[in-house]
């Protein structure tokens, strides 16, 4: 059964009026495409969430825009930290015959051989653009990383595009590599770097007076 995410057309923009949606469990939302006249809607919160756990981010589903459909993707969300909520969702009206650029999640898959022998995994890249048509566009890419061993790396031109979607970042830039282990060398004393004596304050002082009355 396809997701349809039911959304209604806001027609007063006020800030005020966002804040009031807000409290009765509905987010402020806007939906605009290519050949789609950009419209400001609000979604109940609950129902956005199930879609986009069901869709993810590159998914396409139907948006109910007051009784019409829709095919739509979700193109971008601004989330409240403090407040743990989703306060605005961008939504792309897709052409569903036309190819589109979209940010796919790099999922990394297994251990490396390096992580293994105590190095260390630093992702470079956690998105990829990707370009497909909307129903041909991944979830995720996963990559491979239990080849990699201490100061290996792979790059975006050792990952392998899907037969319907390619990859548009640039082909030399670095997604994933195990650097060396962070080692800090002990500090050993050395001939000549012996601790310097102490001086008791007291016994210089008495020192000084005595000088001075023999004086």
């Amino acid at each position: 059964m396809a997701t349809v995410l039911k959304a209604a057309v806001r027609e007063d923009l006020r800030g005020s009026r966002l804040t009031k949606i807000r409290q009765q469990g509905n987010i402020p939302a806007v939906v605009y495409g290519k050949k789609f006249e950009s419209k400001a809607v609000a979604v109940n919160e609950i129902d956005f969430i199930k879609t986009m756990r069901v869709e993810g981010k590159t998914g396409v589903f139907k948006m109910d825009i007051d009784g019409t459909q829709t095919d739509v993707m979700i193109y971008d969300i601004q989330f409240d930290t403090l407040k743990n909520e989703v306060i605005h969702v961008d939504f792309y009206a897709a052409d569903m015959k036309v190819e589109m650029d979209a940010d796919v999640p790099v999922a990394l898959v297994g251990e490396s051989k390096g992580v293994k022998e105590g190095g260390v995994l630093q992702q470079a890249v956690y998105e990829l653009s990707v370009r497909a048509l909307p129903r041909e566009l991944p979830d995720q890419i996963e990559v491979n990383v239990e080849e990699l061993d201490v100061n290996d790396a792979l790059l975006v031109k050792d990952l392998k595009a899907g037969d319907n979607f390619t990859i548009n970042n640039d082909e030399d830039e670095v997604v994933v590599s195990v650097t060396p282990p962070d080692e800090e060398p002990e500090e050993d004393l050395t001939e000549g770097d012996e601790e310097p004596e102490l001086v008791d304050a007291d016994a210089e002082d008495s020192e000084e007076s005595e000088e001075e009355s023999n004086q």
